[in-house]
């Protein structure tokens, strides 16, 4: 049986309510078939715009075995292209991130511009034509201040997560912002483990006392449909609503992406150790309402995120094999703060640099017992795991539907 039929055959037979067999997290070939199915046939998110504020100003990314560079050319606008040198295929771009007037490959001095179309090429003879060796393109997409690409030679339809996320972020006007911080670490575990990890808060109270100083451990505030019957949640949406900030919990019905604006205990304004504010001037100066919570999105499989009154915190996933995933976070503030003025670093970044860490140690434990050949499929928590249900049925219904055509009907709504 071929890795294609053994992998369909696995998940339209999978245990519904369980974890997914062993080979989900740990073969190769599972890994391989991932990356084929979803990581080079869907929207990614990379980074943000204001990352590349100006003309030349470029980063690179990977994703699997394709190298990317995001830069923004002359206009403005913001292009992906294939980081490899139409000559010979080496790497144009080189550094994380940078700026130049040209991308000019460092083997062989080829030169494009920053719009991937190819200006210079030593010692090629007359028949050799220019516009016919630029840099490959990569969709690109931006949406409120979020970049987004996809690898695919036709990407799907990006305009349903636009209609439903802008209407969200448009007012924390994320585009006008800074990375204040980065921080990148590298989990020993299979990508759908950070995430499973991600979308409960069950294991909260034993492993992050820091990010539980401020985050409700309540399955509800995860966004799950329904929360409006919780009434701290709907009191909450009722008022940022009523403040022109959308709020109420919304899916796709494919269940890759949602949004909902979430409470803090306490009417705590941000994450610190205290509750109070991280930074003093507010993130966007269209939003200064007090104790507007935090509004989570998620768009599977790349990116997870709390935006605030006065900083957003953003996620992206990368897998880097069968079992090791990237975790990049970024913390924006208000491109107008200034460091050691209107906030400090180690207050802004601390709850999330310590549970950022805390989760790698329990996906790396999650990854070392599942190679186990003891190891079998156990059941979520129907009460604390409706989130991590959905994601794997999210990941079941993508699979099968890209390997064999089918549509999947989404049952879980976390």
């Amino acid at each position: 049986m071929d890795i294609r039929s053994d992998v369909l055959r696995k998940l339209k037979n999978r245990r519904e309510g369980y974890s997914l067999e062993q080979a989900f997290y740990t073969d190769p070939d599972y890994y391989k078939l991932d990356l084929e199915t979803i990581w080079y046939r869907d929207w990614l998110f990379v980074g943000h715009d204001c990352e590349i504020p100006k003309a030349g100003n470029y980063f690179t990314v990977q994703i699997g075995d394709y190298p990317v560079v995001i830069t923004r050319d002359r206009s403005g606008t913001v292009r992906a292209l294939h980081n490899s040198c139409r000559h010979r295929g080496s790497r144009v771009c080189t550094q994380h991130r940078g700026s130049a007037a040209k991308l000019v490959c460092p083997y062989h001095q080829w030169t494009y511009e920053l719009d991937g179309s190819l200006l210079f090429a030593r010692h090629m003879d007359e028949t050799f034509d220019k516009s016919e060796h630029g840099l490959k393109p990569v969709h690109c997409q931006t949406v409120g201040g979020y970049i987004f690409i996809c690898l695919a030679e036709e990407a799907p339809d990006f305009a349903p997560f636009v209609s439903l996320v802008e209407p969200y972020i448009a007012r924390h006007r994320l585009g006008e912002t800074k990375v204040a911080f980065e921080s990148t670490i590298v989990e020993k575990g299979n990508w759908k483990l950070v995430w499973e990890n991600n979308r409960e808060c069950y294991h909260c109270a034993a492993n992050h006392p820091e990010l539980c100083r401020t985050y409700p451990e309540a399955p509800s505030a995860t966004g799950v449909q329904g929360a409006q019957d919780d009434p701290e949640i709907s009191g909450h949406w009722a008022k940022c609503e009523a403040a022109g900030l959308p709020s109420q919990f919304r899916m796709s019905p494919t269940g890759q992406f949602r949004a909902a604006r979430m409470p803090l205990i306490q009417d705590a304004e941000s994450y610190t150790m205290s509750g109070a504010r991280a930074v003093q001037r507010p993130l966007s100066n269209d939003v200064l309402e007090n104790h507007i919570g935090a509004l989570l999105l998620f768009h599977y499989p790349t990116t997870w995120n709390h935006v605030l009154a006065d900083h957003a915190i953003t996620f992206r996933v990368l897998p880097l094999g069968p079992e090791l995933t990237q975790v990049t976070t970024k913390w924006l503030v208000n491109k107008d703060a200034v460091e050691g003025v209107d906030y400090r670093l180690d207050e802004l970044t601390h709850v999330w640099t310590e549970t950022n860490d805390q989760d790698r140690r329990i996906v790396e434990e999650n990854a070392f017992g599942i190679r186990s050949p003891a190891y079998e499929p156990g059941p979520y928590s129907p009460v604390d795991e409706g989130g991590v249900m959905q994601f794997v049925e999210w990941y079941s219904n993508f699979m099968v539907d890209r390997l064999d055509g089918s549509k999947q009907t989404l049952s879980r709504v976390a």
